[in-house]
């Protein structure tokens, strides 16, 4: 299988991160779990490739870790939250979502033109932003007839400004939310950029602070932000008025919803049920072996998201930075903060 080599070196780094992590927390006189194993596990997928040129034959496996091996994870974390659960974090959660995704996505664009950047690479950066990082960039392109060029500076700039988020925003959140794992898990959720970044913070800050809330409330916060592409992009395509350039109708809105998106809500459902069940979930299995189900999947996901971790780290190119210019690094940049502070002060406002 083309994967294997890819797949194989990321579950090592992955294994090789909780390792080290527990090394390194009992020589600084830490208990067990104070260091985070997916930050060491990120740290070292940038450091092999970068410091070292890997042969292509590992590219489909690692790829395969940041795509395929997350949303499993996602899904997975469904079992975590029944639905009333999901739907009372979702309530809470809603309106610092509703303001920050259209406002990130109308300051942003507008200091795009401010510094001249072309209409379609800064709606692109907004759209990454403030949706759902790279998912939305390449939704968004064709709607707008974007430059293949044009698609590749913002999916640079996105991931690198949001790897960066992902490993200091979990501390940084803790410090200004003064440790409420609630408000924590919705600044992270809410401006942190893509899918997988968002998940990592979330595990990254309840490893360091025992706190799975957090982890809980940025992924429904996240995948609220992924359900805004079903109006953000026809509203994209009616904007550039690109369906008479280009030939091409906005996508269905059925293909805009993720389909891990369903698999979470799905698991949910399936916790629900189990927990409906009291004594006997599903008439099948006693108390005990439910919770040691729900154990077991909670263990897969921390491994499932470490691996899809340490192949964001792998994947991540930092000598591709230069060829990006200033001007897209600065927007990214600026609107990395941007969306940062919009929720931050909805934030402090509302809760």
């Amino acid at each position: 299988m083309k994967v294997l080599p890819g797949l194989l070196l990321a579950v090592a780094l992955a294994v090789l991160g909780n390792i080290l992590a527990d090394y390194i927390a009992a020589a600084l006189g830490f208990g067990h779990g104070a260091i985070s194993g997916i930050m060491v596990a990120i740290l070292l997928g940038l450091a092999l490739g970068n410091l070292a040129k890997l042969p292509e034959a590992f590219s489909a496996g690692i790829s395969f870790a940041v795509k395929r091996v997350l949303r499993l994870g996602i899904v997975l974390l469904g079992l975590r939250l029944s639905l009333a659960e999901v739907g009372s974090i979702g309530l809470k959660t809603l309106p610092v979502v509703l303001v920050t995704v259209p406002a990130a996505i109308l300051i942003v664009s507008y200091l795009g033109k401010r510094i001249q950047l072309s209409d379609r690479l800064a709606t692109l950066i907004a759209v990454g932003t403030s949706i759902c990082g790279n998912t939305a960039i390449v939704a968004v392109a064709p709607t707008i007839g974007a430059k293949d060029e044009e698609t590749s500076y913002a999916v640079a700039c996105i991931t690198v400004f949001g790897l960066v988020a992902m490993l200091a925003y979990p501390f940084a959140a803790h410090w200004l939310f003064g440790g409420d794992a609630f408000s924590a898990g919705l600044f992270l959720g809410t401006a942190v950029h893509d899918t997988s970044q968002v998940a990592g913070a979330g595990m990254v800050y309840q490893q360091f602070y025992n706190a799975p809330e957090a982890l809980d409330v940025a992924t429904v916060a996240k995948l609220e932000r992924n359900l805004s592409m079903l109006v953000i992009i026809p509203l994209m395509a009616i904007m550039f008025h690109r369906r008479a350039a280009t030939g091409k109708a906005p996508p269905a809105w059925w293909t805009l919803v993720p389909l891990f998106v369903v698999g979470f809500a799905v698991m949910s459902a399936i916790r629900s049920i189990g927990d409906l069940g009291g004594d006997r979930p599903f008439g099948l299995l006693d108390a005990g072996q439910w919770k040691s189900f729900l154990s077991f999947a909670s263990t897969v996901v921390t491994y499932c998201l470490a691996i899809a971790m340490a192949g964001v780290g792998l994947g991540t190119s930092i000598k591709g930075l230069r060829t990006i210019g200033l001007k897209p690094l600065g927007l990214g940049l600026l609107s990395a903060l941007i969306v940062g502070a919009i929720s931050f002060a909805l934030i402090k406002t509302l809760y």
